[in-house]
């Protein structure tokens, strides 16, 4: 299995299509359909379910994503210690996020970066709505939804998942649902209902809940209320290494996908800017498998 392939196998992945993947490996579509199977037959295992709507990773594809995501990630680290002290990143770069990614993957990824380029200013912008480009309140921005404008331009970053989770002393006192039925009438942890800034963020909503006894626009509020003993609350898996208190409920029944996209003005055509967009996005990718992993222990 070689570089070449992971490559083509992580844009249909990101792209979820093979159209979609043709821009990002700069091949036609019939050409990363014979990769992609030849790819399969190295590994002896089906990585997508394939479809008119679409490419879907299947289980053996979800496990060799993680693994071409760090090797993505330490390529890109090699290619920057190679390109020697000539090539150091210095001067301002904004970036918006959700206050989720904010706090629990920029920080790790954006200290990584600016030690090996000490002249870099890195600021993170950390808001409970969408970061406006426009307005330049930051060069680029992470989302959980792909904007649907033609002035910005979207790459995939990541999926990443989210539980249900309550302390285990909450969990002591008042017992875990025993189903997700039963969340409508249980105590629960979310955000502001009509504070949401994406639809992507109503959690609460598809699993019945209507009433929000615990509430704020920030997901690390509400982990820290759910940390507390506050209630049930829906919470990023790469988070929970940081909650050892949380325990997951009903896992079997309530486990949610969300994306990450890294966002830009079309157009915006900048060496500089498309070689720190890379450094974020392969950190992103390889923090985001590596908290995930964690979560699992």
């Amino acid at each position: 299995m070689n570089w070449d392939d992971l490559r083509i196998f992580l844009a249909t992945a990101r792209a979820e299509s093979l159209t979609a993947a043709k821009a990002a490996v700069r091949m036609d579509p019939a050409t990363i359909a014979r990769r992609i199977a030849r790819l399969e037959d190295a590994a002896g295992a089906a990585l997508f379910v394939k479809s008119p709507q679409g490419y879907r990773l299947t289980e053996a594809g979800q496990r060799l994503l993680a693994h071409a995501e760090e090797a993505e990630a330490a390529l890109g680290r090699g290619m920057g210690a190679l390109s020697g002290a000539g090539e150091t990143l210095s001067g301002p770069i904004r970036i918006g996020a959700p206050d989720g990614c904010a706090t629990y993957l920029l920080p790790q990824v954006c200290a990584g970066i600016s030690a090996t380029h000490p002249d870099l200013d890195v600021q993170i912008v950390a808001l409970p709505r969408v970061v406006n480009l426009s307005r330049r309140e930051a060069d680029f921005a992470i989302t959980v939804s792909r904007p649907d404008t033609a002035r910005l331009q979207a790459e995939k970053l990541s999926d990443y998942r989210l539980s249900l989770a309550a302390s285990r002393d909450w969990l002591a006192l008042n017992g875990a649902p025993r189903d997700v039925g039963a969340l409508k009438d249980a105590r629960m942890i979310g955000y502001i209902p009509d504070m949401i800034f994406d639809a992507e963020l109503d959690y609460l909503s598809a699993l019945g809940v209507s009433r929000v006894p615990l509430a704020s626009t920030s997901i690390s509020v509400q982990l820290q209320m759910a940390r507390a003993g506050g209630g049930l609350a829906v919470v990023h898996d790469f988070a929970l290494p940081t909650a050892p208190e949380l325990q997951r409920v009903l896992p079997g029944q309530v486990a949610l996908t969300r994306t990450f996209w890294l966002v830009r003005h079309e157009g915006q055509r900048d060496a500089r800017l498309d070689r720190i967009a890379g450094l974020v996005s392969a950190g992103l990718r390889a923090e985001i498998a590596r908290l995930e992993r964690l979560s699992v222990g």
